[in-house]
């Protein structure tokens, strides 16, 4: 998963994909880069490892010139955590030059890199997203959104994009709409993200979603609209509104708060806890399920732990031991909310369960007399192809156990996930047109011929 920004036609294009960027931040925190052209064709790039406020510093950034700029932040689905692989991608071709940010996980990236390897093509970083890149260069079109077309002909996967191609900005969605992108206007200029809540910071106003299969391009005569790639059967990733998005934003066409509110109802009404005194959510993507299952049980919600917010997301750490060390510093239970009481503890997921056994354990030593998770999504059972880092069934607890055996697990007097059905009728336009393949196993494309490389290898 990764946050993606693109402007057009603006002084200072490159401030405003920083501050955008700012916005992204919850869906990637190991790089963060952006890419400036301006009107004579040239390019300057600046990528860093960490956050956008470690490594890109307002001075650098400054320097950059031109009105045209995309940004990108990381978060490794495939690809080592290295500087090469940092995006956004920049490279120079016989028309000038290609910049490229992706949200998403190309599920035939390992075929269509080993066919480009056999043709002369040399590779500089490990992500499948830049196979995107030697494929436009390779396009024998002249129209910079006909170049991008040929590129997408025959991938699969998931892929939301911004390039540049010249001065040419480019914004794409994969046929499926598996990964959120809409697209605003600022003043005369047009600006696109992953999320709404970036175009709010840079007081651009929301026009549309990118539509799946679509490719829009702005140059400097206007914006232009093709739908290139033929439009498959909906596949928006649940997951989306169940923890990435942020709560203020509009995705998919619906608002992200509203949406686990219907959750943590739902929620509550499919595992209600009545001895419960008291509901409380892992802040703070869980923060709207826990106001709803609250509201729909008629229990008072409280804040019983504190998040330190100068310390990350820690789903998105890429190593294990990373989570480990984030869950000691991140979070702290507030003693007198929880002393003597029997308590709800609202949580999106449970991926991996380590994270959730420390809290349990955290709260039981806060006081709590029991403890009764709820959980405002389906047990995850399978691996994501599509941007989200669970590729082995080893790792997920609940291919492993069953739902009393996760309890005991983790430590709790009782657990209870939201069931599929009820998820999917939670979000806005539901059930249909999700992809839920992480909760129930049916895949909408074949899965990638080697996993483990998928894995050390994309764009985000």
């Amino acid at each position: 998963m990764c946050g993606i920004f693109g402007i057009h036609g603006h002084p200072h294009a490159a401030e405003i994909s920083h501050l955008g960027l700012y916005s992204l931040q919850h869906r990637g925190q190991e790089s963060a880069g952006i890419v400036a052209s301006d009107i004579d064709g040239n390019a300057h790039a600046i990528k860093r490892m960490g956050l956008v406020s470690e490594g890109l510093s307002i001075a650098d950034v400054d320097r950059m010139r031109g009105d045209v700029a995309i940004g990108h932040t990381r978060y490794s689905t495939a690809g080592s955590s290295t500087i090469e692989n940092a995006q956004p991608v920049l490279a120079r071709f016989r028309d000038g030059h290609i910049a490229l940010a992706h949200n998403g996980n190309l599920t035939n990236a390992t075929e269509m890199r080993r066919d480009l390897e056999n043709a002369g093509s040399i590779f500089n970083s490990t992500m499948d997203s830049e196979v995107l890149v030697h494929r436009i260069a390779r396009s024998a079109s002249d129209a910079p959104e006909a170049k991008l077309a040929d590129a997408l002909q025959n991938v699969e996967g998931a892929y939301s994009l911004v390039v540049t191609i010249g001065d040419t900005l480019l914004a794409a969605r994969d046929p499926r709409g598996w990964r959120p992108l809409v697209m605003g206007k600022l003043g005369d200029c047009y600006v696109f993200a992953s999320e709404s809540c970036a175009l709010d910071i840079v007081g651009a106003e929301t026009i549309r979603e990118v539509e799946p299969g679509e490719i829009v391009a702005v140059d400097r005569e206007g914006l232009r609209s093709s739908q290139p790639l033929e439009r498959k059967e909906s596949r928006r990733c649940v997951f989306e509104y169940v923890y990435f998005a942020r709560p203020d934003s509009r995705v998919f066409g619906g608002s992200v708060d509203r949406a686990r509110r219907h959750l943590g109802r739902r929620l509550a009404q499919e595992h209600p806890a009545p001895n419960a005194e008291l509901v409380f959510s892992v802040p703070d993507s869980s923060n709207s399920a826990a106001l709803g299952f609250a509201e729909e049980s008629k229990l008072p919600f409280e804040l019983a732990l504190i998040r330190n917010h100068y310390v990350g997301r820690t789903f998105i750490q890429p190593t294990q031991a990373g989570r480990d060390a984030k869950v000691k510093v991140k979070y702290n239970a507030v003693r007198e909310v929880l002393d003597g009481k029997s308590v709800v503890m609202v949580d999106d997921s449970i991926v991996r369960g380590t994270t959730t056994r420390g809290l349990v354990a955290m709260v039981r030593a806060g006081g709590a007399r029991e403890v009764h998770m709820r959980v405002s999504s389906s047990p995850i059972t399978g691996p994501c192809y599509y941007g989200i880092d669970t590729p082995n069934r080893e790792e997920l607890i609940a291919a492993n156990m069953t739902v009393d055996e996760i309890a005991g697990a983790l430590g709790v007097d009782s657990l209870g996930y939201l069931s599929l059905e009820g998820m999917l009728n939670s979000v806005p336009d539901g059930p249909d047109g999700f992809c839920h393949a992480c909760f129930s196993g049916d895949y909408p494309t074949p899965p990638p011929t080697d996993p483990q490389k998928l894995r050390f290898g994309c764009g985000c």
